[in-house]
């Protein structure tokens, strides 16, 4: 189990992200996007703890997209990680594969088009103007590379924002100052149940081929490769803020 302090570290950091984000404010309702994964757990467990001393709401919202035979072993921890940490939750259940026909996208495409509007719903059914993703500082390398070889412009090279607008609501990222390493050890500090998505380990996706494969290499050859990365991606985001 780690110390006290490097959970305390932990917490420090995401604190200070929070303050300079201004993420979270007093008498709100916030809505998790909550996969069961360990980072959407481990944003639910902080949500719920720093919740408690600012004194706003939270909510959860599940999606089964339906295409894994262990959706519903995802949708059960949810459920009842919620129910154990007394938090609301709506579990959607969308047709990924109905709408890959219908609009020709790509499954990818389909789930993300899907889920961001099912929790979109969600967070309007329980009257929450902000919506939290769990999105980490790896996330945000493996975006900057995935825009880079797509092909993007600059914007893309920004990465992953911290917030941005959503229709009428909010979405924010207090984890992006974290790293995934970070959030698995504060899973394990606080004995936290998470599932693995298998599919995260199909390097057919093309994020998974850059997280598994390409990474590894850059990393052999550059050690500071996310580091760079990220400052990278901070740069790019000031530039377009100041516009």
């Amino acid at each position: 189990m780690q110390s006290t302090s490097f959970q305390a570290k932990i917490w420090q950091k995401l604190i200070k992200f929070d303050r300079e984000n201004k993420f979270f404010k007093t008498k709100q309702n916030v809505l998790i996007a909550l996969s069961g994964g360990a980072d959407s757990v481990a944003l639910l467990h902080f949500a719920c703890a720093l919740g408690k001393k600012m004194q706003f709401k939270v909510y959860a919202c599940h999606v089964n997209h339906n295409l894994r035979s262990t959706a519903k072993r995802d949708e059960n921890l949810a459920i009842n990680l919620c129910k154990e940490l007394n938090v609301p939750i709506i579990v959607k259940k969308v047709a990924v594969k109905t709408l890959v026909k219908k609009e020709k996208l790509s499954l990818e495409h389909a789930a993300r088009k899907l889920r961001y509007k099912a929790i979109e719903n969600a967070a309007k059914e329980f009257n929450c103007k902000v919506i939290i993703f769990a999105h980490h500082a790896d996330d945000n390398v493996e975006t900057f590379l995935l825009n880079l070889l797509r092909g993007t412009q600059l914007k893309g090279l920004g990465g992953i924002p911290a917030k941005r607008p959503l229709g009428t609501l909010e979405i924010i990222r207090p984890f992006l100052c974290l790293s995934k390493q970070e959030i698995l050890e504060y899973c394990k500090y606080h004995n936290l149940p998470y599932e693995n998505d298998e599919t995260n380990f199909d390097d057919i996706y093309t994020r998974n081929f850059i997280r598994l494969n390409l990474l590894p290499i850059l990393e052999e050859k550059q050690p500071q490769i996310r580091k760079h990365i990220l400052s990278l991606c901070s740069q790019v985001q000031k530039i377009f803020e100041e516009k």
